[in-house]
């Protein structure tokens, strides 16, 4: 497969680029900063310097023509501000989409978060943090309205813990860790020809669990 990743210098992108390229697939990563593209080629993958802020919907859609697959990983980040989670993690994930459909490639992984579906109790977690839930609420509703063969993920508290392999994948799990590791790995999990089958155009929460990562997709 060719697989073009939004946010690709990512913690989990950097991980799925990783895994999909040890896999004989190939992983173009869309990163703002030349200076990363290094790291993506050390991992294999095929840099692509874009703003996804500024960038225009026919300079997304050149990236993905060809695509098998298009995965949004990017985020605004843990140091900015409410302005950038709605450019970032509502717009960007928008325009991608938008891409997507122009491009014509149908398979979509969204990453979300546990929290998105609401309600969002902004007394409780904060200005910034509801303002990135409700950007990740709003760029899942735009999805969701979508005819592409969408998946939309929403893992639980991340951690950098090494991988178990071993997950709970379900329309509705309870709050817990998983570590960007697994996440990956269900993401490429879910690319696969059953994968796809199993999650096309579902919500799926994920935690870490007792499950290995093949059965856990092939149940959904």
């Amino acid at each position: 497969m060719r697989v073009v990743i939004a946010g690709g210098h990512g913690q989990i992108a950097l991980r799925l680029e990783k895994l999909l390229a040890a896999n004989g697939d190939t992983a173009v990563g869309i990163v703002r900063n030349v200076d990363h593209a290094a790291d993506l080629r050390d991992v294999s993958a095929e840099p692509a310097v874009l703003d996804l802020e500024t960038a225009t919907l026919d300079e997304v859609a050149v990236v993905l023509e060809g695509a098998d697959a298009a995965v949004f990983a990017a985020g605004a980040g843990p140091g900015s501000g409410t302005a950038r989670k709605e450019t970032v993690d509502r717009g960007a994930a928008v325009l991608f989409a938008d891409a997507a459909e122009r491009a014509g490639v149908s398979r979509f992984v969204q990453i979300s978060s546990m929290g998105a579906a609401g309600p969002i109790d902004e007394a409780a977690v904060g200005e910034v943090f509801a303002a990135y839930l409700r950007a990740k609420a709003a760029a899942e509703e735009d999805l969701r309205k979508r005819e592409l063969d969408w998946t939309i993920l929403r893992p639980g508290r991340l951690t950098n813990d090494p991988g178990t392999g071993l997950v709970h994948l379900a329309e509705s799990v309870p709050r817990a860790d998983v570590t960007r590791d697994d996440v990956a790995a269900v993401i490429a999990e879910l690319l696969t020809e059953d994968g796809t089958s199993a999650s096309n155009r579902r919500v799926l929460e994920l935690t870490g669990g007792n499950t290995p990562i093949e059965e856990a997709v092939s149940r959904v």
